[in-house]
């Protein structure tokens, strides 16, 4: 979520030093390429061997999304004259970091993209992973000093990461043709469809995409998976962290959010025209805070702040829309882009919610309906919910008030309802459709980051995010694993997994000492991903039931009922 790009500006405040190149040569030290719009520059950088790579960063691959077209559907960048410079990072979306409680000003010229390829020959088709950055559609970039390639680069792939537009920027929706919404998900469309067109000049395999990406950025995944626009466009999908059936993961009454965005910030519009017209005159900066300064008081005590998010659009002449209609009924009438699936969650994600938690424990104990998801809280009775409450009460803190101590179990619950039932509630309606290998990451070392600068390290699992530093070379963890060969072998194994999974289809191909089989609907067989890497069934196998059950009294599509 958020936490990501607060970690790395804590640990390292100072931008990394990056060699500009004024030559206009294709030489090894400016690598000069042609794709279809024109002339791009990079530089060569070193893989952790040693051996060279080639990045191109801040490549456009939209126009600027300003004035006239602020909240309107990207428009592929327009051919260049001349070389252009890829040395250095576009900038990022305007956003708000929520942690360090700061606007990061940015840019809305924002749509631009990063490859990272050891090849530029079209004929090594290549296998490439494009990672969707996550932060709850709230702030993040796929900027390196976050998520740098090298560690992937172990396994002969290409990586690209994309920017894309946040907040209300990006997931505006006024239900008119000026403003259908999901311009931030068009965004990402228009993203792949330049990787389509263009990615064999770097090197790889227009035919072998993989798209992957953790919290908002799995939930953008699992949405494509859905999305008529995304078709064709990738070939297989690794979902970390999020699906489009948890509750934040979907934009709902977003028409009504405009409005009450507009009366927060002091202008209280009836007209939805006028609405359109004073979005447009304020500065960006403006538009980054919404999802959380409109929150009811419901809202902050049952839900996370992602309120600008993908939504289901009306129908439009002579448009396209992203998402056709709810995720899950989509998923039921099997619209689905059917390609082979990786997916899970950390065991312990609900620890970045805890701290929040036990600052409320005096309203969740006097009235735990608020444990109660919003999806569910806002369908039944009043009588139910309070019923419901008190089952989720009993069940993880045994019918007793809750207390400070009580860390792990709420950590459990925050784990489940934000995470864990909607995993399997996804993989169980689409296990059918495509290959799926579902894991557990369980690994707890120096490498947990986010649990460490949470502070709540005397609980046990992985936090939310805490994966992300096994996979991604970054300033924090390339500092933490730089004289730990057991966190290499361990970062060189995960990573393994996902590039075998992006080159085959299957995370092991080879079916050495470990076979990671997939998931079906009788064996729920998963990967625990910890110091003792093993094959084992049914992953929460008690919690998922419970909630199960919850979804099945409130009248909802659930596991049981479809088996």
């Amino acid at each position: 979520m958020f936490v990501i790009k607060s970690v790395e500006r804590m640990a390292f405040r100072t931008k990394q030093n990056v060699r500009c190149f004024s030559s206009i040569d294709s030489s090894k030290d400016a690598p000069v390429v042609t794709v279809k719009q024109g002339k791009l520059r990079g530089a060569v950088k070193k893989c952790l061997d040693g051996s060279p790579y080639y990045s191109f960063k801040g490549i456009r691959y939209g126009q600027p999304p300003v004035g006239e077209l602020r909240f309107k559907a990207p428009l592929p960048v327009k051919p260049w004259e001349g070389i252009r410079d890829a040395i250095e990072h576009g900038p990022v979306c305007p956003q708000y970091d929520m942690d360090f409680v700061n606007f990061v000003e940015g840019n809305e010229d924002c749509l631009s993209l990063n490859v990272y390829t050891k090849s530029l020959q079209p004929s090594s088709k290549i296998p490439v992973m494009v990672y969707i950055h996550g932060g709850a559609f709230i702030s993040g970039s796929g900027n390196s000093d976050t998520f740098g390639p090298e560690y992937f680069f172990q396994h002969d792939v290409i990586i690209v990461t994309i920017n894309y537009r946040l907040e209300a920027l990006g997931f505006l929706c006024l239900d008119t043709p000026e403003v259908p919404g999901n311009a931030g998900m068009k965004d990402q469309v228009l993203a792949l469809r330049w990787v389509k067109e263009n990615i064999s000049t770097f090197g790889g395999d227009p035919d072998n995409i993989t798209i992957f990406g953790e919290s908002g950025g799995a939930v953008s995944v699992t949405c494509h998976m859905l999305s008529p626009m995304s078709q064709g466009l990738f070939n297989k999908a690794i979902v970390q962290s999020g699906v489009c059936l948890i509750y934040w993961g979907i934009a709902r009454q977003p028409v009504e959010r405009a409005f009450k965005s507009a009366k927060a910030l002091g202008k209280n519009i009836k007209d939805v025209n006028e609405l359109l017209q004073y979005f447009r005159s304020v500065p960006a900066r403006e538009l980054t805070k919404l999802a959380i300064i409109t929150r009811t008081q419901d809202e902050k005590l049952r839900d996370l702040p992602m309120y600008y998010a993908p939504m289901v659009e009306k129908k439009f002449d002579g448009q396209e829309q992203f998402l056709t209609e709810d995720p899950l009924d989509l998923i039921l009438a099997g619209k689905v882009n059917k390609v082979p699936l990786l997916i899970g969650y950390n065991s312990a994600e609900g620890i970045l919610m805890a701290n929040d938690h036990i600052k409320k424990l005096e309203i969740f104990n006097k009235d735990p309906s608020y444990l109660v998801p919003r999806d569910i809280a806002t369908t039944v009775s009043k009588e139910q919910l309070v019923e419901f409450g008190q089952r989720i009460k009993q069940f993880y803190f045994g019918g007793k008030d809750i207390t400070k101590d009580d860390t792990q179990a709420i950590a459990n619950v925050q784990t489940d309802i934000n995470f864990t039932y909607q995993t399997h509630r996804f993989l169980h309606f689409i296990q059918s459709m495509a290959p799926v290998f579902l894991y557990s990451f369980d690994y707890d070392t120096d490498l947990n980051v986010v649990k460490k600068m949470i502070g709540l390290n005397n609980v046990k699992g992985a936090c939310h995010a805490d994966d992300l530093f096994y996979m991604f070379h970054s300033k924090t963890s390339v500092k933490i694993i730089e004289d730990n060969n057991e966190l290499r072998k361990i970062v060189k194994q995960i990573t393994k997994l996902w590039a075998d999974f992006a080159k085959t289809g299957n995370p092991t191909p080879s079916k050495g000492s470990l076979e990671w089989r997939s998931y079906t609907s009788a064996s729920k067989e998963y990967l625990l991903l910890n110091q003792d890497t093993k094959l084992l069934n049914n992953l929460n196998k008690e919690r998922v039931e419970f909630w199960d059950k919850i979804y099945a009294d409130a009248g909802k599509p659930c596991i049981a009922k479809s088996i």
